[in-house]
């Protein structure tokens, strides 16, 4: 691999390991802040916050709390995570993911029982960040997150069927088959208006989404509904009736009396909240770092959501972590610093202070259309179908946990499909070794002095403004964080990227996934990136995932495409002269 690579992983080891806990709202304001760049967040901010609004309402209520706790989180998550956080763009608040745990643990313990789960689960955040254990939890595989995100979907659609169809329930069980039924069971309480309501708002959504993507399509749709339920009296269901009406402001801290005995009995649901509040949040920060080429400093996020978490709790809300959605939604308006997500938090606030009497003609139903649109979204029905066409290790760790966060329980779910990821690994390993006894699963020491490397690459030979990679060794989830990483600190993006793969036997869905993604930032920066020699089993990876590349079968081809690309430039030296073998 190229050495400036390795000068950079060398550079980054311990030694100034503080310096990864320096909050990116510091950085930011170091490499200089001025009116440009505030106007710019402040207008992400607000653009962020008419998003976040109704959704955070819609996804307290189906976690089976007040709609007014979801809003007192996105406030103050959302300003804890932006001023301690280490993502420039990271937008916290309430989330889908949280929404089926919640509700479990709201049934189980009650109220108090969440808020006491969420503090320990806070706690175990920033336990983790200090001991530097972030960069372990991005190495969760790409099927066991995609499988419990379509499960959560699903969960999620399934609760909100009652308001969809506007029933009267007075209690809705946890479990899907027992909401069904119950579904079936009350029946006879149809409320054709609130089914026309949900009818309507998923339409504005998706028209608005359509054709004017630059307007915040729930907050229009939410406004339009709320507008004909009181114009012309239409009998739904709505959050006036139901809770009374939204708060106009934070509420009193309140802090809940812990006994040890009570911990351990909340033990297994503050995991919960921390092993999903700590996954989502460094999912989301590596999407951003994906759509802006910037990197997140994973152990510095963790702290921060721990904080967030519980001065979340402590102010009345619920858990709380990366919101993928919105976090992108901060930067396609623009944002520039941390300082968006502090401006969307202020924003929601002031819009609690004015609209808040208004809230109370919000249905219901126009929430849970609101959900439905989300959940479709959470489910990923495009990836989900990419990995059942992969191999089938990928598909088995796939719809295992797919199916126990649907029947069973999300923790069991994710357990289950990290253990079966690995046994996968571990088959997947001894494949390799098998498939070509001449590639060694651990490579060794070897005494180049005796005879030419024959990876080595003649830089000299290069067109000019084009970089290779040579990798070796099967591509797994693990490797593939770590390919990412080291490519960041390669310096800036060349025209032309030429990875080779001849020495790369596998590669599993998340390792397509990581290439992925890699090579949507590079296009985003202007690089062609080119894989060249790569083997069947990887080519095969590769096209099931739908990476956008331009697949060669040799070096020499790759080569003479790049010169193409760069308009038949003759070959010159390169801008490093270090070897990249």
């Amino acid at each position: 691999m190229n050495n400036s690579i390795l000068a950079a992983r060398l550079a980054a080891r311990p030694g100034s390991a503080w310096h990864m806990f320096v909050p990116k709202l510091v950085t930011c304001w170091r490499e200089g802040y001025g009116w440009a760049e505030a106007r710019a967040d402040l207008f992400a901010g607000l653009t962020v916050a008419v998003v976040a609004l109704p959704l955070s309402l819609a996804l307290a209520i189906a976690s089976g709390v007040e709609p007014g706790r979801g809003l007192f989180t996105a406030v103050v998550a959302g300003t804890l995570v932006a001023l301690f956080g280490g993502s420039r763009f990271q937008i916290a608040g309430p989330t889908g993911a949280f929404v089926v745990v919640v509700a479990g643990i709201v049934a189980q313990f009650g109220y108090e029982g969440l808020i006491a789960a969420t503090l320990m689960a806070g706690v175990l955040l920033i336990a983790t960040g200090l001991l530097r254990l972030g960069t372990y939890i991005k190495y969760i595989p790409f099927p066991v997150v995609t499988g419990f995100t379509s499960g959560i979907a699903v969960v999620i659609f399934a609760s909100q069927i009652g308001d969809i169809l506007g029933l009267s329930i007075a209690h809705v069980p946890a479990d899907i088959p027992g909401k069904l039924l119950t579904y079936w069971n009350a029946i006879g309480t149809f409320n054709s208006s609130a089914l026309a309501i949900a009818v309507v708002t998923l339409g504005l959504i998706l028209l608005i989404q359509r054709f004017a993507p630059r307007f915040p399509a729930f907050l229009i749709a939410i406004a339009a509904a709320s507008l004909l339920v009181w114009l012309f009296h239409i009998p739904v269901t709505t959050i006036g009736t139901r809770f009374g009406g939204i708060p106009s402001g934070l509420p009193e801290p309140h802090v809940p009396v812990l006994s040890l005995a009570g911990m351990r009995k909340l033990f297994p649901a503050a995991f919960t909240i921390f092993a999903l509040g700590g996954i989502e949040s460094l999912l989301s920060a590596v999407v951003a770092d994906g759509m802006t080429g910037r990197r997140h400093r994973a152990n510095c996020e963790l702290v921060a959501q721990g904080i967030a978490n519980i001065a979340s709790a402590v102010m009345g809300g619920i858990p709380a972590t990366g919101a993928i959605a919105r976090t992108a939604t901060n930067i396609r308006a623009g944002a520039r610093s941390p300082v968006a997500g502090i401006a969307h938090s202020a924003a929601i606030l002031s819009m609690m202070a004015l609209f808040a009497p208004l809230g109370a003609y919000i249905p219901l139903a126009a929430l849970a259309a609101v959900l439905a649109v989300v959940c479709w979204k959470m489910a990923e029905a495009r990836v989900f179908a990419l990995i059942l066409q992969g191999q089938a290790s990928d598909r088995a760790v796939l719809l295992v946990t797919f199916f126990l966060t649907v029947f069973v329980d999300l923790s069991v779910a994710i357990a289950a499909g990290v253990v079966l990821a690995s046994i996968a690994f571990a088959h997947n390993m001894a494949q390799a070794a098998e498939a070509r006894a001449l590639l060694p699963v651990v490579a060794e020491d070897v005494d180049e002095f005796a005879e030419p490397n024959r990876n080595a690459l003649p830089r000299a030979n290069f067109p000019a403004g084009v970089e290779v990679f040579a990798l070796s060794g099967p591509f797994f989830f693990a490797a593939a964080m770590e390919f990412e990483e080291l490519l960041s600190r390669s310096g800036g993006y060349p025209k032309v990227l030429i990875l080779r793969m001849a020495d790369v036997p596998l590669i599993d869905a998340t390792g397509a996934a990581a290439l992925k993604r890699f090579v949507r930032t590079a296009n985003a920066n202007a690089t062609t990136v080119i894989l060249s020699e790569l083997r069947a089993q990887p080519a095969a990876a590769l096209r099931s995932m739908d990476v956008p590349v331009l697949r060669l079968p040799s070096f020499a081809e790759g080569l003479k495409a790049a010169e193409q690309i760069l308009g038949g430039s003759p070959a010159q030296k390169a801008r490093e002269p270090a070897a990249a073998a």
